[in-house]
């Protein structure tokens, strides 16, 4: 279970999440859309606390970390937490001096420990998986951004998170190429794996996503199934949001 409580993140002034509170089952994909701005990626790093919320408290399976205005937190409670995720970003952030299997294994053997030949072989069955083993000793700048994103969502799920976050993992891709990583996605999905996204892509949270988040001025709106949320949905924001897309306006959902 992935559960954030009463979460609120300031930046100075700036309040970019206001009093969010929202559980979500494992085995569960979230998708989390809203206007730029709305708080939906804060909200994806503050669970991983690539940036740490002013207030609230943070769950995810057993481990959980209450923070308060002012109170710096420790690595040493910073850690249990994120070991417990995988991120894949917009950008892929591959190391571009590393192979495509070297950047898999690198968590593994640098973070975990694990021996090299163990390392290799886990990271050589991920990059089946997404379908990339036949690149394995190819190097980042000679791929697709498709093949880089999928490449990026095999290192994610290497050390087997609890919890798998993609920042807007098909916004640098063109239409072709974000395809293959709807499929992955959609594949990993199908296997039962807990996955909270960011996304613009409305093709992306209506196949994959069990749930929709729609997020807008650092609150959740409304949430519901993907056809509630894009067909039907009940709040007059959120109506307004989807009819700005209906007219081929160009908003980040």
């Amino acid at each position: 279970m992935i559960e954030v409580s009463h979460i609120e993140k300031r930046f100075g002034d700036n309040v970019v999440l206001r009093d969010v509170s929202v559980t979500l089952a494992e085995g569960t994909v979230t998708a989390l859309v809203g206007p730029s701005g709305g708080g939906k990626s804060t909200l994806l790093r503050c669970i991983n606390l690539l940036e740490i919320p002013t207030a609230g408290t943070i769950r995810i399976g057993d481990k959980s970390l209450q923070l308060q205005p002012g109170k710096k937190v420790g690595w040493d409670a910073i850690q249990p937490l994120r070991r417990q995720t995988g991120m894949v970003f917009q950008n892929f952030q591959l190391f571009p001096h590393q192979t495509v299997i070297q950047n898999v294994m690198e968590g593994l053997v640098t973070v975990l420990k694990w021996p090299r030949e163990k390392a290799h072989a886990h990271a050589l069955s991920l990059l089946e998986k997404v379908g990339m083993a036949h690149k394995a000793d190819a190097w980042p700048a000679t791929l697709s951004g498709g093949q880089q994103q999928r490449v990026a969502i095999a290192r994610a799920l290497a050390p087997a998170p609890r919890v798998l976050l993609c920042d807007e993992p098909t916004s640098a891709l063109d239409p072709e190429l974000a395809e293959e990583v709807v499929e992955v996605l959609s594949r990993l999905a199908r296997e039962g794996t807990t996955m909270i996204m960011a996304t613009h892509d409305l093709r992306l949270a209506s196949r994959v996503a069990d749930q929709v988040l729609f997020l807008d001025g650092g609150v959740i709106v409304e949430q519901g199934a993907p056809n509630a949320i894009f067909q039907a949905p009940e709040r007059e924001r959120t109506k307004k949001f989807i009819a700005s897309l209906n007219a081929g306006h160009s908003y980040d959902i």
